[in-house]
């Protein structure tokens, strides 16, 4: 049970989260409609009250001390899992557009294909999709839900697999022809293609034993492009089965290497309760990875 009386109070705490947020007592005062005085006082009140220091004032800039850092940690989780509840139940957000963030290749190659039928099922629902390698932090008033390539391990998160898929090399035969590939590190011949903001094909042969030498070059491009790149054989290319799968059949593209786990595309959430548009674009990638199927109840 909590303690109550223990707490300092909360005008105190809502001050320092954001001064901690926003960088200076101005900034913090703007945000809670306070002056930038009342910010410093409570804060300091604060500092009395718990007995440490939470700000390092030597220098001319703000800077957290390793006790500040730790609460405004807390205070931010805090905060964020009530600012979250509240709009899940007031409608707050009700008409902003669920956004997702995911790589540019799982967009063009997975996602893209598919929308119109989450459109044409819900056509009051906008969304936003930002196809990126970077990892979008999920904020209440933010991203709704991430599609993120792994093993799901991602701590502190709701994460449910949606599409299974092995990681694959693969190039174009233009490129490889007939020659025998049959370790890693006979791929350092050839040029490489990789999606902007990552390692992919480090990460791969490092992976696989090739620490001394590297790829004949490295070329990297928005994911969306990648795969097209892959095919007009200017590169070596690492990524999900499930992204190249028709390439392959087709023969456009050739396997050389694959990697069996239990990797795969996640749906990725903050915990708790999403708002109902984002329920409703979860709900329909979850039938997604069922097969075609009537939504109706």
């Amino acid at each position: 049970m909590t303690d109550w009386l223990t707490l300092p109070p909360l005008t105190a705490l809502r001050a320092f989260a954001a001064l901690s947020e926003t960088g200076s007592a101005q900034a913090a005062g703007a945000a809670l409609n306070v002056s930038h005085a009342a910010i410093s006082q409570q804060v300091k009140a604060l500092e009395t009250r718990m007995g440490v220091p939470l700000v390092d004032r030597s220098g001319r800039r703000l800077q957290l001390t390793t006790e500040g850092r730790e609460l405004a940690d807390a205070l931010k989780t805090g905060f964020d899992t009530i600012a979250r509840s509240i709009d899940a139940l007031t409608g707050a957000d009700a008409d902003r557009a669920v956004q997702v963030s995911t790589t540019q290749l799982f967009a063009t190659t997975w996602l893209m294909p598919r929308l119109m039928d989450f459109q044409t099922r819900h056509p009051g629902v906008d969304l936003m999709i930002n196809p990126s390698a970077e990892l979008h932090e999920l904020t209440p008033g933010g991203y709704d839900l991430a599609i993120r390539f792994g093993d799901g391990n991602w701590p502190g998160l709701e994460v449910e697999m949606l599409v299974p898929s092995d990681i694959v090399i693969t190039a174009a035969p233009s490129l490889v022809g007939d020659c025998e590939i049959t370790r890693p590190e006979h791929l350092l011949e050839y040029p490489w293609l990789e999606e902007l903001g990552t390692s992919e094909s480090t990460d791969w042969l490092r992976k696989h034993g090739v620490t001394e030498g590297r790829a004949k070059s490295v070329t990297q491009v928005p994911g969306n492009l990648m795969l097209d790149g892959a095919r007009a054989g200017q590169g070596i290319m690492s990524t999900a089965m499930s992204s190249v799968a028709a390439e392959l059949e087709a023969g456009r593209l050739k396997l050389l290497f694959r990697d069996a786990g239990e990797t795969g595309y996640h749906i990725v959430t903050r915990p708790g309760v999403l708002r109902p548009k984002a329920r409703a674009f979860v709900a329909w990638l979850r039938r997604q990875k069922e097969g075609p199927r009537d939504e109706q109840g």
